[in-house]
């Protein structure tokens, strides 16, 4: 790698940064969950709405990762509590009804239909989930709600080599929404907005997909490498994923830290490096996904081996990212990430790449230390966070006269 790599790169998209996705922590397989691996699920499935926790995280089965996404962020517009309420009890209702599919009222031809028809007369589950979280900003002076805030909860630092754009950053309210088909995607959020308006506004909006295994094992990102090779899985994730610990708010066990990063890939520029400095850079080959020093994807690299990084080099991302030491063990996260496609910037380049997802019992433990460790890795000449932000993934909905946020609010 040259010395002027990273400033020619960086000046030849910097007239781009206004439109440019900003994101973190990366892409790679170490962060990542075999429930990544995971991904189209048949057309008639449908998540459970009510219990502990959401949907949408760690979803059972064999199709734990659903093909297609959306994560939207809004701003609450309410004065008052009550007008939070009043918006989490709508999001719920509405919320109840999609991932369970039905049909829709009529509600006369005097009236506007009560829906859009997009998904026809009878509306499909079809592996819909809502996965709802809240940011810091709603624990400010507003609602009265700041002694209740998770302790963890912060707005995402700015991390160095971040490109952050304010228009892609925050939210009070954050939807992840996940099915089989994009036009459930549209459906449901058109549904939500519909219907939530009043209450909360729009602030940002990028949809996803996942590629299926190609030829076979975990799914690529856009820099064709395999992506979710090492996430955790059963138990391992669940002792990963949810709040447990006293130190948090009553209300919080069951829920789990987000963390959102969207991360534009150079695509263009990594289309001319040789192949050998890619795997370099990951520390797996791209076609298999295996480890430099293995020949299956799922090898567990052997760094005790190879100390001086002759053969896995010392910052790879697999190797900064784990360790795989005793102490790094808790640090692992629970991965659910996505590819994006925006089109062009106003330079003409493409402008696609990453949304990064994690969830995690303790976003400084997890999150937060395996970035420290990824800060000027090589990968980042080629990568550019630009948005997202720490979200609080609320508990689940109990039953049919429980709500989104109701121990928080009540």
């Amino acid at each position: 790698m040259t010395i002027s790599r990273r400033s020619l790169l960086k000046g030849a998209v910097a007239g781009a940064a206004g439109t440019a996705l900003t994101g973190g922590v990366l892409l790679g397989g170490e962060h990542a969950d075999a429930q990544d691996s995971r991904v189209s699920a048949p057309a008639s499935s449908a998540y459970p709405f009510h219990g502990v926790h959401q949907a949408g995280i760690l979803n059972p089965g064999p199709s734990a990762k659903q093909a297609f996404s959306c994560f939207v962020a809004f701003d609450v517009m309410g004065a008052a509590k009550r007008d939070v309420i009043d918006a989490l009890q709508t999001l719920t209702s509405r919320a109840r009804f999609l991932t369970g599919g039905g049909v829709p009222p009529d509600l006369g031809v005097g009236e506007p239909p009560s829906d859009s028809d997009v998904l026809g007369p009878d509306v499909p589950a079809d592996g819909l989930t809502v996965t709802v979280s809240v940011g810091s900003t709603v624990f400010d002076q507003r609602y009265g709600l700041a002694p209740a805030k998770p302790a963890k909860l912060t707005p995402m630092p700015i991390f160095p080599n971040d490109l952050p754009d304010p228009a892609w950053l925050g939210g009070d309210v954050v939807l992840q929404i996940c099915a089989n088909h994009p036009d459930t995607i549209h459906h449901a959020i058109r549904d939500i907005t519909k219907h939530t308006r009043s209450g909360m506004q729009l602030r940002w909006k990028i949809e996803g997909y996942a590629s299926p295994p190609r030829p076979s094992g975990t799914p690529r990102n856009l820099l064709g490498f395999k992506d979710g090779t090492a996430n955790p899985t059963g138990g391992t994730a669940s002792s990963l994923v949810w709040v447990t610990d006293a130190s948090e708010p009553a209300w919080a066990q069951g829920g789990s830290y987000q963390v959102v990063r969207l991360i534009r890939m150079l695509v263009e520029f990594w289309d001319r490096v040789s192949i050998n400095e890619q795997e370099g850079m990951f520390g797996r080959r791209r076609d298999s996904g295996a480890p430099l020093d293995g020949n299956t994807e799922f090898a567990t690299p052997d760094y005790a081996a190879d100390p001086q990084g002759k053969v896995i080099p010392l910052d790879s991302h697999i190797r900064l990212a784990n360790p795989r030491t005793a102490g790094s063990a808790d640090q692992r996260i629970i991965r659910r990430s996505y590819n994006y496609d925006l089109g062009l910037d106003q330079n003409g380049n493409l402008q696609a790449g990453h949304v990064f997802v994690a969830y995690q019992q303790d976003v400084e433990r997890q999150f937060a230390t395996i970035q420290a460790r990824l800060i000027n890795e090589p990968l980042v000449d080629y990568v550019q966070p630009f948005g997202g932000g720490y979200f609080f993934a609320l508990p689940g909905v109990s039953d049919v006269n429980d709500w989104y946020g109701r121990r928080l609010l009540t």
